[in-house]
């Protein structure tokens, strides 16, 4: 079978999202790219970004392919899959230009696990992935009847029709990635890096999946839950490619990067550096000491509130306070050259106590930003806490929930925010 892999070109206009605007590498195809041609399948990967090609120019590009199948991603990025754009503009753009040249049409993504029923209506594809897709895309690659594939969702007499509940991908034996050349040179992109001494290109690599804690804000519970580790093995030779093809700085995507000391150990005697995600309360000051002589050059702390009634809001189950919380973010900055604790707005917490901590932070050498407002994903225990169980208007019903409770929003958010309907309205069938 031949199967069109495809990231469209994501543009953000007016949108709420939270994430990074510079291309990354779609990992999800990489995984499912992988998989299908260990099963024999002919695939084509492409990414608007990292191919600097427009949502028309990828659709033709896929259409020349003439495939079977083309999936198309609703999220940039394995990375962004738990803050994804709320709107399903873009990959519709995609398939609206792709207009049923590209074989049967699948959607993989946050919104496909968390909201398939919209989803489907919304795009017009024939079937979507409820969780982690790379194992489930090359089963359907491999089945004519796609309704005996389980974890997926598609429509019949535009009723959603269900086979099974959201996938966990057994992930822990994934191969190495192997990425095209010309894709490595054109990601310039250091992720979340703001030191001055950066060298060769960017990547993105997963050394883990999932999370062991359920912070209620956290958008995982239909994807990427339950922590896995990936083999060591693997993951090295992932890098030592990357590495070969000009890398010099990586950025691990694990929703919660814990100490592993193999790997931080097999990293010191490599030419890379690298950036993490974590929770600062799980590292010990030797450990900390060795993941900058690893190579870490920037580490993002899930800190989220600088009180201890707000950790107790947002479900962090931290055991230590505030005090301690801040002596080990500022052990890190001894060894680690960019820090943050990343910070929420958290109505129970004290301005006055934010605002002391956060210079106390800023005074050592710690970022610690303005608290950002919480954005209720379908896929949050918050959400679910407020309205229950996602259904066809989750996605709608969180946003216009966001634009009433918030005058002010992120950094990155230059312009008011637009209602979810103003933002589908040009592509998506509604």
């Amino acid at each position: 079978m031949k199967v069109a892999l495809v990231n469209p070109n994501w543009t953000y206009e007016h949108s709420i999202y939270f994430g990074c605007r510079q291309p990354h590498l779609p990992l999800e195809l990489g995984y499912c790219k992988a998989l299908l041609e260990a099963n024999q399948h002919e695939v084509l990967m492409l990414d608007g970004q990292l191919q600097d090609l427009d949502n028309a120019a990828l659709a033709e590009r896929a259409a020349a392919f003439a495939p079977d199948m083309t999936v198309v991603t609703t999220a940039p990025t394995y990375l962004f899959w738990r803050c994804a754009p709320p709107e399903l503009r873009v990959p519709a753009e995609f398939l609206n230009h792709l207009a049923g040249r590209g074989g049967r049409t699948v959607a993989v993504g946050p919104h496909s696990s968390a909201t398939p029923a919209p989803t489907l209506r919304k795009l017009g594809v024939d079937i979507v992935v409820r969780g982690e897709c790379e194992e489930v895309v090359a089963e359907l690659a491999q089945q004519s009847d796609w309704s005996k594939v389980a974890h997926t969702a598609r429509l019949q007499n535009d009723f959603p029709v269900f086979n099974g509940g959201v996938h966990a991908s057994q992930f822990v034996d994934h191969p190495a990635l192997a990425w095209p050349s010309d894709w490595i040179a054109a990601h310039s992109h250091h992720h979340h890096r703001f030191d001055a001494d950066q060298r060769g290109a960017g990547a993105e690599v997963e050394a883990s999946r999932g999370c062991p804690y359920n912070c209620s804000f956290c958008a995982k519970i239909d994807f990427r839950d339950a922590y896995r580790r990936r083999n060591h093995d693997a993951v090295i030779a992932e890098i030592d490619g990357l590495i070969a093809q000009g890398v010099g700085y990586i950025y691990f995507i694990d929703e919660i990067f814990l100490p592993q000391k193999a790997l931080l150990e097999a990293l010191i005697s490599r030419d890379v550096q690298f950036g993490v995600q974590t929770r600062i309360d799980l590292w010990k000051p030797e450990l900390l000491e060795l993941l900058g002589a690893a190579g870490c050059v920037s580490i993002e702390a899930g800190l989220e509130s600088l009180t201890v009634e707000g950790r107790e809001m947002l479900a962090k189950r931290c055991r230590l306070g505030t005090e301690e919380l801040a002596a080990l973010l500022v052990d890190a900055r001894r060894h680690v050259p960019f820090v943050q604790a990343n910070l929420i707005g958290v109505v129970e917490d004290d301005p006055a106590l934010v605002d002391y901590w956060r210079k106390h932070l800023i005074d050592n050498g710690v970022w610690a930003n303005e608290p950002v407002p919480l954005y209720p994903y379908p896929s949050s225990p918050s959400y679910r806490e407020l309205w229950g169980e996602p259904d066809d208007f989750a996605w709608e019903r969180a946003h216009e929930h966001y634009l009433a409770s918030f005058r002010t929003f992120s950094d990155i958010q230059d312009q008011r925010p637009r209602a979810l309907a103003e933002l589908e309205s040009s592509c998506c069938n509604h």
